[in-house]
């Protein structure tokens, strides 16, 4: 007994908070690999539920049982609301636990209202995908603003990058204290991507998942898959994958996005749009504006190539985006997944905290802008050249092995 009681003295408690799907897409391989190494590490998960539906479809995907669920949200509520919420309530988790070091990723109001309420009880915070930047803390807002408070909080810095290495540097974080690993959603993307590949019964599952979230059977038996990927039945048609969520796209934004769809699906008729809508009215309310009578929610265009279907949980989406022809996001974290899938991606943003993919190729920069939408689109459909020059630049975001290094740094 004294021996085992030894053991557990030595190993140190690592607290991962987390509160949105993105976060827990990108902190599951790391939670994952802190487990196989539990002779070293005690590791206690708590969530915020700052996203619940969406965060809880991860948590079952990856089988993660949180110690401690916050269950913030509340109708109505704002970032003010979001942020005093998670202080509070993780203060009285964080005295009952005591934690060594607590895990944060990313840019969210829970990844910084985690680290400040870390940081008043005096306990190490460990920033992960540490050093995005934009320089402009209203775009993105408010993540901009969320990853700058957290790296000044942070006593361990994982950037996924040189480039985010950098950043940190020019703000004064000692080199001592970051460590370039890659990206986490990397090591995601390779763990689901596998889990699909050669799993005839997963690949039901998940276009079962397809047709009760909208998508017709017409257009799910149009899909096919081998053992190396996902792809078409029928390679001649492309598809092109969207996904929009932004607050500073609402409004005439997304009006402006919408437009440019609607252009590009009456242009290519051979062409499948298919766009998984946020639950957030702001998000819906343009696509009713702009598609009017053609909306609905069961099929909600007349036009035949055209599908808007509810939220995809994070499986079908990958197997989505690993058989799509281009992906048109404003997305964060798909500007790193897709080009490490060899697809170009198109980001409805008129900044990037991810300039890498910039610099590779692998992204551009259409912003909402209705002609540059329309024009980009269509040369990547049509110029095989210039898709080629986006689909096989390398991916600078990682190799599937940052987990592996996250934990090698702190030990």
């Amino acid at each position: 007994m004294q021996s085992n009681t030894s053991n557990e003295k030595r190993r140190r408690k690592v607290m991962l908070v987390f509160g949105t799907r993105p976060e827990a897409i990108k902190l599951a391989p790391l939670i994952k690999e802190f487990e196989r190494h539990a002779e070293r590490f005690e590791t206690i998960v708590c969530v915020t539920g700052q996203h619940r539906e969406m965060l809880d479809q991860v948590l079952d995907l990856f089988k993660i049982v949180p110690n401690h669920d916050l269950n913030i949200m509340k109708q109505g509520q704002d970032l003010s609301d979001i942020t005093t919420r998670i202080l509070l309530e993780l203060r009285d988790v964080l005295k009952m636990t005591q934690p060594d070091l607590v895990f944060v990723h990313g840019d969210t109001s829970t990844s910084m209202a985690a680290a400040l309420a870390a940081y008043y009880q005096h306990i190490p915070v460990a920033h992960v995908e540490a050093g995005l930047r934009t320089h402009n803390i209203y775009s993105p807002w408010p993540e901009e603003l969320n990853r700058q408070i957290t790296s000044r909080i942070a006593s361990y810095n994982f950037a996924p990058t040189y480039l985010s290495k950098e950043n940190l540097l020019k703000e004064g974080v000692k080199e001592e204290i970051i460590a370039i690993t890659g990206n986490t959603v990397i090591d995601t993307l390779h763990l689901i991507v596998e889990r699909i590949k050669d799993n005839p019964l997963l690949q039901e599952e998940i276009k079962k998942s397809l047709l009760e979230c909208g998508l017709s059977q017409e257009v799910i038996d149009t899909i096919s898959v081998d053992s190396q990927a996902t792809q078409l039945a029928d390679p001649a048609r492309p598809l092109v994958l969207i996904t929009g969520h932004r607050r500073e796209n609402f409004g005439e934004g997304f009006i402006h996005i919408c437009r440019a769809i609607k252009t590009l699906a009456m242009k290519y008729p051979e062409v499948l749009f298919i766009y998984p809508m946020h639950l957030n009215p702001n998000v819906r309310k343009p696509i009713q504006e702009v598609f009017g009578d053609h909306f609905n929610p069961e099929r909600a265009t007349s036009l035949s190539n055209l599908f808007f279907i509810e939220p995809l949980e994070y499986l079908p989406f990958v197997f989505l985006m690993k058989q799509c022809t281009l992906v048109l996001t404003d997305s964060g974290g798909i500007q790193e997944e897709a080009p490490g899938l060899g697809k170009p991606v198109l980001v409805m943003r008129d900044t990037t905290e991810r300039p890498e993919g910039l610099e590779a190729g692998t992204v551009k920069l259409v912003g909402t802008n209705y002609e540059l939408i329309v024009t980009e689109v269509s040369r990547l459909l049509e110029d095989k050249d210039y898709y080629n020059s986006m689909s096989k630049a390398n991916n600078p975001y990682g190799d599937g092995k940052a987990s592996e290094r996250i934990i090698a740094f702190i030990q």
